[in-house]
């Protein structure tokens, strides 16, 4: 009897666990999206749609500038998640690309931007606290791990674009 009560209490647990996960997203992070959302937009408009995807087409029209600039400005001041949508002034053709670049710089950039991605931040934390405690610096650490997504993103795009390309084929 007492396993069978072990089990059905186990099995609430378990549901007590995803509402306590949902409701840490309805008062997180959609709030969060649908302001960045309605804020980005809103400068959009401001600025001009025309203007600004002129200026983002051109970023986007060299393979360096579409899979290293536009992604780190992208997550830096959008932060995750909202840092995809920049993909709307990607072409189509080279969304996936630019998706992956994206995804791929949202952890190199915790080290300089913490805000940038403060769900994965412990993965930073758990690496930093062993740099710590052999007694090197923290900046170094940083500014390594951001060179070294920039490097990591552009290889990403590149490869990806020339996948996608080959799949479409």
């Amino acid at each position: 009897m007492e396993i069978i009560a072990a089990l059905a209490n186990g099995f609430i647990e378990l549901f007590k666990a995803g509402a306590a996960t949902f409701i840490s997203w309805v008062t997180g992070i959609i709030p969060l999206v649908v302001v960045l959302m309605t804020a980005v937009s809103s400068i959009i408009k401001l600025i001009g749609e025309d203007r600004v995807y002129s200026v983002a087409q051109t970023a986007t029209k060299y393979t360096i500038t579409r899979y290293t600039i536009v992604p780190i400005l992208a997550v830096i001041f959008l932060a995750n998640p909202m840092c995809y949508t920049f993909g709307r002034f990607v072409e189509e053709k080279y969304k996936p690309a630019f998706y992956d670049s994206t995804v791929s710089f949202v952890h190199p950039v915790t080290g300089l931007f913490p805000h940038a991605n403060g769900g994965e931040l412990f993965v930073y934390m758990g690496i930093a606290t062993g740099i710590s405690n052999l007694g090197l610096p923290l900046g170094d650490l940083a500014v390594r791990y951001f060179l070294v997504g920039i490097v990591v993103i552009l290889l990403r795009g590149v490869v990806t674009e020339k996948i996608y390309a080959a799949m479409k084929k």
